[in-house]
């Protein structure tokens, strides 16, 4: 008999997974960065079970519907400024309204990948005049890039999703002077510091299920090499013992020779006193 576990997903099932785990970023409970990458699993999943593992740390039964998106009268753009300096905002922190960054002869940096995303789409306007705008997010992710730049770029270097899944939509719209506005993905950025539980599911992804029992031989493989250190180590300490032990032979040999010689020099000369009398 089949387990359920092991039974072939559908294209719809895995369309829900992905309104599941999309509602769930909605309300906060991932980040962009593991919305990307569970949105990918989803899509790439074959069993009811690949799809369960994607989901298990999430609220039951069926998927909430998403809350209606704020209205847009009265919500400012939240804007980071850099003039002569720099603005960075990195770690955890909420979306939940359009993003604004504008460079001076300065620079902006907004890491996007472990934001908390409260919106549907990011929408960033980025304005670099002979600054740098660096706008990162997690490969995988759909941007949307548009502009102008007048003796400056403007450029996406991240890696696409496969076509036809339906992934989280960052869109930018860019305006560089003598300046550039960059969309970098996790190949090109310094990588993030994962926390447990997110480090887990890495590792389970790309090991598969047999995870657990790699560990276990990672750590009889440390325990064996432990004990091997440790013999090698008795062994030169007795090397040491009995090199520094042979040493002290020949010292103390030395020592007799030396005494010995100087009681027969000691008693020529005695012998040649008295003969001299």
């Amino acid at each position: 008999m089949t387990d359920p576990g092991d039974v072939r997903a559908s294209d719809a099932e895995r369309e829900a997974v992905v309104e599941q785990l999309r509602v769930a970023s909605v309300e906060g409970r991932l980040t962009l960065a593991e919305l990307t990458d569970r949105t990918e699993a989803a899509y790439t999943a074959t069993t009811h079970a690949e799809l369960a593992l994607l989901t298990q740390d999430l609220p039951t039964g069926a998927p909430a519907p998403a809350p209606a998106p704020a209205a847009r009268e009265g919500k400012k753009r939240r804007w980071f400024v850099g003039v002569m300096g720099d603005s960075k905002r990195r770690g955890k922190w909420r979306i939940d309204q359009e993003l604004g960054a504008v460079a001076v002869m300065g620079d902006v940096v907004l890491d996007l990948r472990e934001a908390e995303v409260r919106t549907d789409m990011v929408d960033i306007t980025a304005v670099s005049v002979m600054g740098d705008v660096k706008i990162i997010v997690p490969d995988g992710v759909n941007v949307d890039l548009d502009g102008m730049a007048i003796m400056g770029d403007k450029k996406v270097d991240v890696l696409e999703a496969a076509p036809g899944m339906n992934v989280p939509v960052v869109r930018v719209r860019a305006y560089a002077v003598m300046g550039d506005v960059k969309i970098v993905g996790d190949s090109q950025a310094q990588p993030l510091q994962r926390g447990f539980a997110a480090w887990r599911e890495h590792w389970r992804r790309m090991h598969g299920d047999d995870w657990r029992a790699l560990g276990r031989r990672l750590r009889a493989e440390s325990r064996e090499l432990g004990r091997q250190i440790r013999d090698e180590h008795r062994d030169v300490d007795r090397q040491i013992r009995d090199v520094h032990r042979e040493v002290n032979h020949q010292l103390r040999d030395m020592h007799r020779d030396v005494g010995r010689q100087l009681r027969g020099e000691r008693r020529d000369d005695r012998d040649d006193l008295r003969r001299g009398y």
